[in-house]
């Protein structure tokens, strides 16, 4: 389950369901803007080799805004015009909160609608502990994969949010979105332009729709969380294409994980695979530290970034990128959670919860 990064660090930490929701969404994500730049032979005066040092720097600036400029205006002229267009996502009645048995083992903020802390601390864990996190995770894996068969026409994303928890419940684990900071239900259903957190309701899935299905329990006291992007009938090569590169993205984004790794090189690596296809990374959500905590430190930003900090071995978090084929910008509904594209246009995602080795990292959310 994503974060928002529309904030800075010390406003993260002070998330409250209000905020968390809000009606629109701004991202500094503005591509390389300027204005040409011109050297004259006057410019070489001087230190020689200072100035050539110096034109070396300017050389390498302008050849990045001139890829960027290049993918803006691909991403620009492809338009979305491959897809046919779809009517607009409409929220359908939600029904209301299912019951958890009282034997369930709960997470500590349910009973509040209000979000709860991001914790600074990250979640490093002894062999004890990821015995239990691999618990969870797996458990997670099996019912993401159970609500994947669910998918096809005419069934609602409410059928499939009460058929997730019954199945979550029926493990002893608790389905960890209901209740999180008000949320309704137990599992994100997140349908063609829908970035991420929505809703279960009564709309019936189509013929030709993507759904993104985000699964998290809590077993034993862990937090296992992992979504994927289903197909629904038949499903336009398109769509499938955007669908196939976000999960080659995730993919690509845990390949370059190991202890000591910088935290950025995540967000390099994803953003490098989506711009050859003229894909949008969506930067207002995030990936998260998880474990005995929900949601932690460190914020995995999926575009590139310069945030400091390096992976730890025993550490746990998520990897989550969102494409899109057009604007990343968006806009979240009255409801304070369903957050869809500003141009209507479709979305993708994939999540696995990762375990940081001296190696590499070891993918959690696998059965």
């Amino acid at each position: 389950m994503a974060l928002t990064s529309s904030m800075s660090h010390s406003a993260i930490l002070k998330l409250s369901s209000s905020t968390h929701g809000e009606s629109s969404s701004s991202s500094s994500s503005t591509l390389f803007m300027g204005a040409p730049i011109s050297l004259s032979r006057s410019t070489l005066s001087g230190n020689q080799s200072l100035h050539r040092k110096q034109l070396v720097v300017f050389s390498r600036k302008m050849s990045g805004l001139e890829e960027a400029i290049r993918i803006k205006r691909a991403r620009e002229l492809q338009g979305g015009a491959e897809v046919k267009k779809r009517p607009p996502l409409r929220r359908g009645r939600v029904s209301p909160r299912l019951p958890v048995p009282d034997n369930i083992p709960k997470p500590p903020y349910v009973g509040s609608n209000t979000l709860p802390e991001i914790s600074s601390e990250y979640q490093i864990h002894d062999s004890d502990s990821i015995a239990k996190m691999r618990a969870a995770c797996e458990l997670a894996a099996r019912v993401l994969n159970y609500a994947g068969t669910l998918v096809r026409p005419s069934i609602t994303t409410n059928e499939i949010d009460k058929a997730v928890q019954q199945m979550i419940i029926d493990a002893g684990a608790y389905p960890s979105p209901l209740g999180y900071g008000g949320f309704p239900k137990s599992v994100c259903t997140s349908v063609n332009e829908c970035m991420c957190h929505g809703i279960p309701d009564s709309r019936q899935l189509q013929n030709g729709d993507i759904i993104n299905i985000d699964v998290t329990v809590y077993l034993n006291g862990y937090h296992g969380d992992t979504s994927k992007t289903f197909f629904c009938g038949d499903v336009s090569d398109a769509m499938r294409k955007l669908v196939k590169v976000t999960e080659e993205c995730m993919e690509r984004g845990i390949a370059v994980c190991k202890d000591g790794a910088p935290f950025r090189k995540i967000g390099k690596r994803i953003s490098e695979h989506a711009e050859k296809y003229g894909y949008g990374v969506v930067e207002r959500f995030v990936g998260h530290g998880v474990g005995t905590v929900f949601h932690s430190e460190p914020i995995i930003f999926h575009h590139r970034n310069d945030k400091p900090g390096c992976m730890v071995e025993g550490q746990t978090f998520t990897i989550e990128p969102i494409l899109t084929m057009g604007s990343i910008e968006c806009i979240t509904w009255p409801d304070n959670w369903t957050t869809v594209t500003a141009d209507g246009s479709p979305a993708a995602q994939f999540e696995h919860t990762i375990l940081i080795t001296r190696t590499g990292a070891e993918i959690l959310t696998t059965c």
